[in-house]
């Protein structure tokens, strides 16, 4: 541990694995639709809309937070950029696992440096083995993964970037908190500003007539997307809150255990083979996150 102060009790890891459903299920929703970036910027907009609202009511976060929330607002767009080109040159069978899954080594990497918190070796196990399990439940055809050079580039990027905005907004997160603040005034700030830039990206992207689609669309899918933007504001807000309370670095690990979830989701709804090898990955999965409670 990085100090008598943090400390991953079973609590916090059985509410970052709740987190992690709320995070699967909205992605598993982004999974079912016809065109994903639509669905994507229509959760990150009505989840502006949600968060709106209980953001009025408890206030917004202390000025020590607004740099973090700023760099974070900032390394989003890039985040959006990647996720589109990820998206546009692979499927999301392919990008997401890279995107979600090597994100965590890389905040383990940083946060030693930029936090202090240096992963005690059982750790690092705990996060080699998410990492690992993640790899194993979201790569269908891994050997596949090769002859998709472009979306590998952007998927790759698009880790290093959720990296780095995880370690932005646990910074963020607990200079809000020592200031007397709750962490969900700054997930719920950070949830309003970032609703536009991803719709607007995605709208600059498309034509009049597309637009118009679009529309027509929304109007269909709101209330799911609603649903899924406000999953997204309860993943991310215990998250963050167990980042005052527990290493970052594990915390990003636990939490990218959406992943199997969006498998198990996808299994359930979409009628999607599980098979040997995200079983494998199961297991793998659950040794991380044993190692992780024990270091």
């Amino acid at each position: 541990m990085s100090g008598p102060e943090l400390a991953l009790t079973w609590p916090i890891v059985l509410l970052v694995l709740g987190g992690a459903v709320l995070h699967a299920s909205w992605n598993a929703l982004v999974k079912s639709s016809g065109d994903k970036e639509v669905d994507t910027s229509l959760v990150h907009f009505l989840g502006a809309l949600v968060a709106l609202p209980m953001l009025l009511y408890t206030g917004p976060p202390p000025w020590a937070a607004w740099p973090y929330i700023a760099g974070s607002l900032f390394i989003h767009i890039g985040y959006y950029i990647a996720l589109v080109g990820a998206y546009k040159h692979g499927d999301l069978g392919l990008t997401y696992p890279i995107m979600r899954g090597f994100a965590p080594l890389l905040v383990a990497l940083g946060s030693g440096f930029f936090i202090g918190e240096a992963p005690p070796a059982m750790a690092w196990l705990g996060i080699a083995g998410i990492t690992a399990g993640v790899a194993l439940v979201g790569l269908s055809r891994p050997g596949e993964a090769l002859h998709h050079g472009k979306a590998l580039v952007f998927a790759f990027s698009n880790a290093a970037i959720i990296a780095m905005y995880t370690i932005v907004d646990g910074m963020g997160v607990r200079s809000a908190t020592q200031g007397g603040a709750l962490a969900m005034q700054y997930v719920l700030m950070l949830f309003v500003l970032d609703g536009i830039p991803y719709p607007t990206l995605v709208l600059l992207r498309r034509t009049s007539q597309q637009r118009r689609e679009i529309w027509a669309y929304a109007k269909k899918r709101w209330p799911l997307a609603a649903l899924g933007g406000s999953a997204s504001i309860g993943s991310y807000a215990i998250a963050l809150w167990a980042m005052t309370k527990a290493p970052v670095a594990s915390v990003a690990a636990l939490r990218e255990t959406s992943v199997l979830f969006a498998a198990l989701l996808g299994c359930w709804l979409l009628k999607e083979k599980f098979g040997k090898q995200r079983a494998l990955g199961t297991i793998v999965i659950v040794a991380g996150v044993m190692a992780l409670r024990l270091a």
